[in-house]
């Protein structure tokens, strides 16, 4: 089992409610239900299971596979034979012909004087297959589950399927607390993997922050390393995981998939993005991007400033995604013939360009969590700046809105390289770029990999600052 270095806060959640549970098994409707969304192979099974085996009360755990509905209700009712719960037996006698009946009798048979932890792991594939299972769902969590002492966890891949259960309008409304499941920050890679805080943001980038594949990275290795072995096995994670949660996320969206590839290439206008494409239409482009969007896997950025624009850009949200596809599914086949030396040859003459633009968003989140400090305010926006012929553009806005801000706060520039420090010439640039977007005299702040020789910044910061930035982030207590 991939140890679970960093998710300590989300499991002591997860036991706070269990606790939470137990000390109410007197209330009319002590259960508790929890929902818990993620990206694909970020580790939400993993986490799930390690709780239920720590919390040693009766549990069952189901996953649906998006199979028919009676296969499904099959499955369901094998796990329940299979499971904990010390009355499991009255599904040998009786089986449930229907999804309300299997929960109606599920709930028979949670017991009434201890807690109990039910799972339903997939719930989208439910959703998008059985009937009106939504409303199936609600009936039984309110009329019979909720009223047994059991902690419902409901875990889902498909972020705005899961979003889309508990809000406004919809049955489960109001009746689950959330918890988002991200990767594995920088710093808790750089924890599990023994690196210094520049490695950890480059490990950050490679692996994605996703625990199955750290776990195949030997701590204290480096970069090299690492790739080495990993392109040198055509099964490994980190050449399989990302065509394995493409397959389940788009099964039936190829142009999606097309337009993903002409992102991850590197094309970030939409001009761009068209032609890498194909030369598709503007309507099939527009169609394909949004289904991108509504799934998190592409973010559409606009320029962050006091003046509103259109000049939208496009980037692949997860950098191990990214990273996959510019360096890896292009040469899948020479992998598959043990060639992966000719790919880590490649991933090595364009990393440092690579990684440049790859790193910005996660330095820019990292400078978010860092701020406020002594020198710059806390920004309730940070974002980017360029126009459409990318004569100026500034690596970090800092404002009090987005994206088109009132005031500005800050701008600044990002120097990630091994062995040059951001220097006279970087701050020379930098003065011209304010002067471009503002009179005003706003501070200015440097991110540099290799630290700063230039005097007349407000604030610069390092790996080692960047990082601390999320030394103590995690889940909260939904």
């Amino acid at each position: 089992m991939v140890s679970f270095i960093g998710r300590e806060q989300q499991l002591s959640t997860l036991q706070a409610l269990l606790a939470d549970i137990e000390r109410g098994s007197g209330d009319p409707s002590p259960g508790e239900c929890l929902l818990i969304r993620g990206r694909r192979r970020i580790g939400k099974s993993s986490l799930v299971e390690a709780f239920v085996d720590r919390a040693g009360v009766p549990a069952v755990f189901f996953t649906a596979s998006g199979a028919s509905t009676d296969i499904e209700l099959e499955a369901f009712t094998e796990a329940v034979r299979a499971s904990t719960l010390p009355e499991r037996e009255v599904f040998d006698d009786a089986t449930p012909g229907n999804w309300s009946a299997a929960l109606r009798q599920l709930a028979g048979v949670l017991p009434d004087d201890q807690p109990s932890v039910v799972v339903i792991d997939e719930v989208p594939y439910l959703v998008d297959r059985v009937d009106a299972f939504e409303g199936i769902l609600q009936r039984s969590w309110d009329r019979e589950l909720s009223r047994k002492p059991v902690l419902l966890v409901l875990v889902g891949s498909d972020l705005s399927m899961m979003e889309a259960l508990g809000s406004y309008g919809r049955p489960f409304h109001q009746r689950g607390k959330e918890m988002v499941l991200g990767p594995l920050n920088p710093a808790e890679v750089g924890e599990m993997l023994r690196l210094d805080p520049a490695e950890a943001f480059d490990a950050a980038l490679v692996t994605g922050g996703l625990p199955l594949i750290c776990a195949g990275w030997r701590p204290g290795d480096d970069l090299w390393t690492f790739l080495a072995a990993e392109l040198a096995n055509p099964v490994s994670p980190l050449l399989v995981s990302a065509e394995r949660s493409l397959a389940a996320e788009f099964p039936d969206a190829a142009m999606a998939r097309t337009v993903l590839s002409a992102i991850g290439s590197g094309e970030r206008t939409f001009t761009n993005i068209a032609r890498a494409a194909g030369g598709i239409s503007h309507s099939t482009l527009t169609r394909a991007a949004q289904v991108l969007i509504d799934k998190r896997v592409v973010a559409a950025e606009l320029p962050l400033s006091t003046t509103a624009s259109k000049e939208r850009r496009y980037r692949v949200t997860d950098p191990y995604l990214r990273f996959w596809l510019t360096f890896v599914a292009p040469h899948l086949a020479e992998i598959e013939r043990l060639r992966g030396d000719l790919t880590l040859q490649r991933v090595k003459a364009g990393w440092t360009t690579w990684r440049g633009r790859a790193v910005e968003p996660l330095l820019r989140e990292s400078l978010a969590r860092l701020l406020p400090d002594g020198a710059l305010p806390a920004a309730p926006a940070i974002g980017s700046y360029w126009t459409r012929s990318n004569s100026i553009e500034i690596d970090i806005v800092g404002a009090d809105r987005e994206p088109v801000a009132k005031h500005l706060l800050f701008i600044g520039s990002i120097r990630w390289l091994e062995a040059a420090a951001f220097d006279d010439h970087d701050l020379v640039a930098l003065q011209r770029h304010r002067t471009a977007i503002t009179d005003d005299p706003i501070p200015l702040v440097a991110l540099s990999r290799s630290g700063v020789s230039a005097a007349g910044l407000s604030a610069s910061y390092g790996p080692a600052d960047l990082l601390q930035a999320w030394q103590h982030s995690g889940a909260t207590r939904p």
